[in-house]
């Protein structure tokens, strides 16, 4: 490996990408940049956060369905199993608008063969590194300057921004530029999209050290130079762009590469470096390619490089908005399920690590998600429901928060549980840091706002009702897609009311009035939690969802330590759950209740059929299903939540050490993680014993859990308490 690249912090391969999907990555949350690593024809693809393509979506608007909400609620009530099936305006299923990778920098040139070819990137600067025997290339992604930075040392070069990627459309109106500056010269390539007067445009600013610059329009050659530096930017727009403006803007920031990479790295690495994993793992494992690597399943190494790849990834991806489902990354028009921000599971799965993994920044471009579409999920209350406050949409494409995206078979618009999911990182990272947000505390105050709007109706017993109620994307087996009392749905109204009332003491009295008159869950036949806790409503347990033991994972409403009976009955609703189409976030969302639920053994087996089943791209990005099929961020952002999970649990009030560590890890070290009452902890393990450390911000009582039991812990904030754990 690149002497300059940590064995544990980056990943190489002796050849270049041969598919987009195996390119390596840098991004800032805004820009993305997946680079070949070709010697002779480098192809970087430059992607933006901000780039879907119209497709209808951008006029969708939720159904207007509140007045006939009542009659659907006393059919289902009365026993119509199906009823909710009719519960729509007949429109067609309208996708959110797909996300598309922006255009390609290509940068083709005769520097002799690919012998000692080698690329790699190092995951605490970001850059990506190319190089052979006529040339040397790095790339990164300024998170100072929102600027994807490349310098290429090379004599001769032609280069070019092009358009023309797998799946772009036939008739997107592209526009080139070329023209000369003092220092080199400006590229652009400005597209617009079919039928629409939307549009994007790409900058790159090329400055010269050396040699002959001839314009060769659509592009530029380069002869006879010391090196190269391209900054280059992406620019959504619908309105005329004036482009020398950003020309000037990327000349401000000078032609120093290494002032660039250290303004940049000042703020990465920052982030990167607080948490690692070490698992002990075998120094010449560590050494291997990425790709020799992943055939290793069962290797410690492998862990340890998809944890620091996963940490990684997820930073990248992270700033204007959160990850995608492909992260910040394709190479493809044609992105699975739109590439969108999927919200009854990948973007909760994805974020998981957030507040425990010590990476704010994740959190924070979370919130602006959240924040920048309030508006839109107060008119989905309104709409769907006839209420106030808040609901979340099953998906999102970053522009629109509105509920458009259902169908019969999957009526998202009846999921309400969505708000709470989406808060619950916000909450976390509250808790974490100490202080209460208030953009928070008034977003959960729309959502109790809702409740109170929405649970109006009670069973014999004066019990609330959930109806119609979602749990996605699940049914019953014997009944339709929307019926009543969703585990999912109960756990979250349950949660969201309790927390607003912590956030809102004026208020706490009536919000956890209502919460404590939501019916308990029930314990199937079969001894398992059941996924609808309205009696006669069978459970389908093919499916990978677990919507059911959200109360498990994310939420600490059921544990083996408060409530041991309903841990059972979830233990063995995890038991009984199929994988159905194994999918990615399947598996690991099966991983993190089973770490919940103290079961190191049944983590292993989740995360074996993930490493297992060829889900990692030679990137160390992952894929949707099996044999590396369908482009995906789940399992790649996932898995570091998963590890650290099996390792350190915490609440505000709890902190639990090896819940579910799994054999085959029998010694390791965990290292600046944080906790939910205000720590930092490093943990150490060996098969004889274990210690912790903690530093804690904030003076507290705690309950210490280990394998031998709990006992109190007073914490003083500002001193270090070591823990020897013993033989743990």
């Amino acid at each position: 490996m690149n002497a300059d690249i940590s064995s544990m912090h980056g990943t190489w391969e002796p050849r270049p990408a041969t598919r987009w999907e195996d390119g390596f990555l840098s991004g800032n949350g805004h820009h993305g940049a997946l680079v070949f690593g070709e010697p002779n024809d480098e192809r970087v693809v430059v992607t933006h956060h901000t780039l879907v393509r119209p497709n209808g979506a951008e006029l969708a608007r939720p159904p207007e369905l509140a007045a006939e909400l009542p009659a659907l609620q006393d059919r289902l009530l009365a026993g119509e199993l199906d009823a909710a099936e009719s519960f729509t305006d007949g429109r067609d299923l309208q996708w959110v608008q797909p996300f598309h990778p922006a255009f390609q920098i290509r940068l083709r040139g005769a520097n002799g063969g690919a012998r000692g070819h080698r690329r790699s990137v190092d995951f605490a600067t970001g850059v990506v590194h190319s190089a052979n025997e006529g040339r040397n290339s790095r790339v990164f992604v300024s998170r100072a300057d929102d600027v994807i930075v490349q310098r290429v040392v090379a004599a001769d070069l032609d280069i070019s921004l092009d358009h023309r990627l797998p799946g772009a459309p036939k008739d997107l109106g592209v526009g080139h530029g070329a023209v000369l500056t003092p220092s080199g010269a400006l590229l652009t390539l400005r597209a617009r999209y079919p039928g629409s007067d939307r549009a994007y445009t790409g900058v790159t600013l090329v400055l010269v050290t050396g040699g002959t610059t001839t314009l060769t329009p659509p592009g530029l050659r380069i002869t006879d130079a010391e090196s190269v530096l391209l900054l280059t930017r992406v620019l959504r727009h619908t309105g005329e762009l004036d482009v020398m403006e950003q020309a000037r803007l990327l000349h401000e920031l000078g032609p120093d590469y290494d002032t660039l990479l250290n303004a940049h790295t000042a703020l990465h690495r920052t982030a990167y470096e607080r948490v690692t994993l070490d698992l002990a793992a075998d120094p010449a494992e560590r050494a291997l390619p990425g790709s020799q690597l992943l055939a290793r399943t069962e290797s410690p190494a492998l862990l340890e490089r998809l944890f620091a790849a996963g940490r990684y990834h997820l930073l990248s991806a992270s700033g204007l908005f959160p990850p995608r489902l492909t992260g910040l990354w394709t190479g493809d028009w044609d992105t699975a399920w739109a590439g969108a921000f999927t919200n009854d599971a990948n973007v909760n799965l994805q974020t998981a690590s957030a507040a425990a993994a010590a990476l704010p920044e994740v959190t924070a471009a979370h919130a602006s998600l959240i924040h920048g579409q309030l508006h839109d999920w107060r008119e989905n209350a309104r709409a769907v429901f006839g209420a106030r406050g808040i609901v979340a949409p099953p998906h999102s494409d970053g522009e629109s928060g509105l509920t458009y995206h259902f169908s019969r078979e999957y009526p998202l618009h009846l999921w309400t549980a969505g708000a709470d999911w989406l808060l619950k990182p916000l909450v976390d990272h509250d808790e974490t840091h100490g202080g209460q947000d208030p953009r928070t505390a008034a977003a959960l105050a729309e959502v109790a706002l809702f409740y109170e709007d929405f649970l109006t109706r009670e069973d014999a017993d004066g019990r609330i009702v959930v109806v119609p109620s979602y749990s996605p994307e699940n049914r019953p087996a014997n009944a339709g897609w929307g019926a009543i009392n969703a585990a999912m749905d109960l756990s979250a109204a349950r949660h969201a009311l309790h927390t607003a009332a912590d956030y809102h003491p004026g208020s706490a009295q009536r919000w956890r009035a209502l919460a404590d008159r939501l019916p308990p869950h029930r314990i199937n036949d079969d001894g398992a939690l059941a996924e609808w806790a309205r009696p006669g409503l069978d459970d389908t347990y093919d499916h990978r969802h677990l919507s059911h033991l959200y109360g498990v994972w994310p939420l600490d409403e059921i544990t083996p330590y408060d409530t041991p009976d309903l841990a059972a009955a979830a233990y063995r609703a995890l038991e009984l759950r199929g994988a159905e189409n194994d999918s990615a976030h399947g598996h690991l969302h099966h991983a993190l209740v089973a770490a919940r639920l103290g079961d190191g053994e049944r983590v292993a087996h989740a995360l074996g059929q993930v490493l297992k089943g060829d889900f990692f791209h030679d990137s160390l990005m992952s894929a949707h299903y099996p044999n590396r099929d369908v482009y995906n961020a789940d399992a790649a952002h996932t898995l570091p939540a998963v590890l650290v999970e099996m390792l350190v649990q915490s609440t505000p009030d709890r902190l639990v050490l090896l819940p579910a560590l799994p054999a085959a890890y029998p010694s390791g070290r965990l290292t600046g993680v944080r906790t939910r009452f205000g720590a930092e902890l490093d943990l150490l393990w060996t098969p004889q014993e274990a210690t912790a450390v903690l530093r804690p911000t904030r003076t507290h009582r705690i309950e210490l859990r280990t394998s031998t039991g709990g006992r109190p812990l007073d914490l003083v904030a500002g001193e270090d308490h070591v823990l020897p754990l013993g033989a743990w």
